[in-house]
């Protein structure tokens, strides 16, 4: 009767993994004979590790990163890409993100840029860091979206209390005067306050071609340049390896046939 009791007080107070630990202690006989700290600190472990997984999975739903599965462990170091796996390693505990520095990813397409900045976007929430990721059209869409619905000022504060902002697909359109301002704004909300990811095909110094608004270039990349780590990835593109790939194995079969 007593241990129901303790059981159903856990459950009550929220402690589900707790009780789902201690239920499984007292149907074990093995844990008879631990130690009443050895006992506990199962029990313990049990909420935390519950707690921090839940945790994570809604900071990865939150993030809505592009590639899901992308981590830093399954990087590709193929010595073509100029993937400087120190590097990496340099910038995998996220710290450069509580410094809020920003990071530039640049490369030619298919290269694995998008893959690279999902990867640190999962390092982040894996450190318990509040991410996003956009693709800079749409984030530039959604934004004047809420202009007209009145949702642009929550989205800019949802976007300042971001820790790390992705924005993938940079430099594919140039930036009318509003669109330009409109990014100005979220970088500035930003700066020196949160760190920020640029994935983009163009390499940093055609940048400021992207604004029609000279002066709005100017102020965006004195903000996201200047204190960003950098990564510019080359190679063959992956996507032709892997078509590749496909038809040399397609052949195989026919061949055999």
């Amino acid at each position: 009767m007593l241990n129901n009791q303790t059981l159903e007080k856990l459950v009550s107070m929220k402690l589900s993994s707790m009780a789902k630990e201690y239920r499984r202690q007292l149907e074990s006989p093995d844990t008879t004979a631990l130690s009443f700290e050895e006992r506990f600190s199962m029990l313990a472990d049990a909420e935390w590790v519950s707690r921090h997984n839940s945790r994570l999975n809604r900071l990865l739903r939150m993030a809505n990163l592009r590639i899901q599965g992308a981590c830093l462990e399954d990087l590709d170091y193929d010595p073509r890409r100029k993937l400087d796996r120190a590097y990496v390693a340099r910038l995998a505990d996220c710290l450069w993100i509580n410094e809020h520095r920003n990071l530039i990813i640049t490369g030619a397409t298919g290269t694995g840029k998008t893959y690279l900045s999902c990867a640190f976007g999962n390092s982040a929430c894996r450190q318990g860091l509040k991410t996003r990721y956009y693709r800079v059209n749409r984030l530039l869409t959604d934004l004047a979206i809420g202009r007209g619905d009145g949702s642009y000022n929550r989205l800019m504060r949802e976007l300042k209390k971001t820790d790390l902002l992705i924005l993938d697909d940079w430099g594919m359109a140039i930036l009318d005067p509003i669109s330009g301002r409109d990014l100005l704004e979220v970088i500035e909300d930003r700066f020196g306050y949160r760190s920020t990811v640029i994935s983009g095909q163009l390499p940093v110094k055609e940048w400021h071609e992207l604004f029609e608004d000279s002066t709005v270039a100017d102020a965006v990349l004195d903000r996201l340049v200047h204190n960003a780590y950098r990564f510019e990835l080359q190679g063959p593109s992956k996507r032709s390896l892997v078509d590749s790939d496909e038809q040399n194995d397609n052949t195989t079969v026919e061949n055999s046939d």
